[in-house]
């Protein structure tokens, strides 16, 4: 059969099920296909809706369409989501072997929540690293996760699963979660548009085991389609006391406007940095594709000084809290890798973790204070292409340190700022580069209209993965 559906854009989607130009039927098939062929290689689901009870709730929103009633905005859409999030009648396994899987959860995380109430048909649950603790996907748990550009290649992490399946042609959007790049980072690894939104705008619950580190974010194949999950994602629930007032506002107003006089601050190495040479020069490429568009743009070398230790602190401190009552038996389960944080956080004492609270409110404020003289800090969104599946770091940088080639995307999960990632070329082995777009507090609409900008003029959706 015809896979139309497999690439769309989201919004392009919804729009042909609306003009009865295609079905929910068909989207749903196609996904499930595309499951069949292709997940044996990537390995990106750790859970799966019957294919037959998926395919029920598309002729349900099918016959919604036809009668001019659908549920919501996403009504009949295949979409998934990454396994640290409730899903109603799933364990939530976060790939570890010291979850219960044998209690599925009786309710759906909030972001979940509102996906399903917008119609979306939820086909699967995607891996992850163990609770999330690294930028790549693989675990004890359910294996190593493979990047559809490249098999020999990581997808990124910790939303990985949700980063291989899009890229591969299966379901239309994700849901995947942040805590230091959890979303840009297989988004620049795997081709995709990756927004965390500002801390607060999409409701968390259960909380991140990295506290307010952590983040909701929607990955898509276009800004349009992010804008369009963000409107469902960033409804009110009450669960969450840090939830945003929700204003009601379509994110998706004013993305075409274009950036005629925006100031743009390009950092490509933020001022500790090593960037790979490649990466380097597509970035700076997107920075001059920028002031072409209308621009003000101009190169900061050192916006603020390397929160890296303030980070870690944080971090590491909510992994450790997260297995705290873990038995040496269960610990001989783990990844290994965790093992060595464990430890780091052990020693992090009163005093030094009271210091990394002021540190990080010190360095909020100064990336606050720096954005007050432009609209957006533009970065290279990772270090490094995609590189081996199964390793922590690629050659040349610390085999024990993923935040050292991931430098530009955590200062954001300190600050809450919003942030975006989007594809800005390959590397000459055919490999996705993205740019990241980061904005000032509660201003996701002007970060999604830059990087709608960038993306009008430099499109990518027509590239498709070798795996396609």
């Amino acid at each position: 059969m015809s896979e139309t559906t497999a690439f769309m854009p989201l919004t392009d989607l919804v729009a042909a099920f609306e003009a009865k130009d295609l079905s929910p039927v068909d989207a749903v098939t196609t996904a499930y296909r595309r499951i069949d062929r292709h997940e044996t290689d990537l390995n990106a689901f750790c859970h799966l809706l019957d294919e037959g009870a998926a395919l029920a709730a598309a002729r349900e929103a099918e016959r919604r369409w036809a009668q001019g009633a659908p549920a919501g905005p996403l009504d009949g859409v295949p979409i998934t989501v990454k396994d640290a999030l409730l899903a109603t009648g799933w364990a939530t396994l976060r790939g570890s072997k010291l979850s219960d899987a044998d209690t599925p959860d009786s309710e759906d995380s909030p972001a979940v929540a509102r996906a399903r109430e917008a119609g979306a048909i939820l086909i699967g649950k995607t891996t992850m690293p163990e609770f999330g603790w690294k930028g790549v996907t693989d675990c004890p748990l359910s294996g190593i996760t493979r990047n559809p550009w490249d098999l020999a290649t990581t997808p990124g992490g910790s939303s990985g699963g949700s980063a291989a399946a899009l890229a591969a042609g299966i379901g239309n959007a994700a849901i995947g979660t942040d805590a230091g790049g959890s979303v840009r980072i297989p988004g620049s690894f795997s081709g995709l548009v990756a927004l965390k939104a500002t801390y607060g705008r999409i409701a968390n619950y259960p909380p991140s085991a990295a506290g307010s580190l952590g983040h909701i974010g929607p990955m898509t194949r276009t800004v349009a389609d992010a804008a369009l999950m963000l409107n469902v994602m960033a409804r009110p629930d009450a669960r969450d006391p840090a939830n945003l007032p929700h204003d009601g506002r379509d994110w998706r107003e004013g993305i075409e406007d274009g950036i005629d006089g925006l100031r743009v601050a390009f950092s490509p190495t933020l001022g500790y940095a090593r960037v790979d040479p490649e990466v380097a020069a597509l970035a700076a490429d997107a920075a001059r594709a920028l002031e072409r568009l209308g621009a003000r743009v101009e190169t900061v070398e050192e916006p603020f000084e390397d929160p890296s230790a303030c980070f870690r602190v944080h971090f590491f401190s909510g992994i450790s809290h997260a297995l705290r009552n873990a038995t040496p038996e269960q610990r001989a389960l783990i990844d290994p890798g965790i093992l060595p944080i464990l430890e780091q956080a052990r020693a992090i004492g009163r005093t030094e973790y009271m210091e990394a609270i002021d540190a990080r409110v010190a360095f909020s404020r100064s990336a606050r204070l720096f954005l007050e003289s432009w609209d957006v800090l533009v970065t290279p969104t990772l270090a490094v292409p995609p590189f081996e599946a199964g390793v922590l770091s690629p050659d040349g940088y610390d085999r024990e340190n993923w935040m050292e080639w991931s430098p530009f995307t955590y200062p954001f999960n300190l600050t809450g700022q919003p942030a975006i990632s989007v594809p800005c070329g390959f590397t000459a082995g055919g490999l996705p580069v993205g740019l990241q777009i980061a904005g000032q507090y509660h201003d996701e609409a002007t970060v999604l209209r830059t990087a709608r900008a960038y993306e009008a003029a430099h499109p990518t959706t027509a590239r498709r993965p070798p795996l396609a």
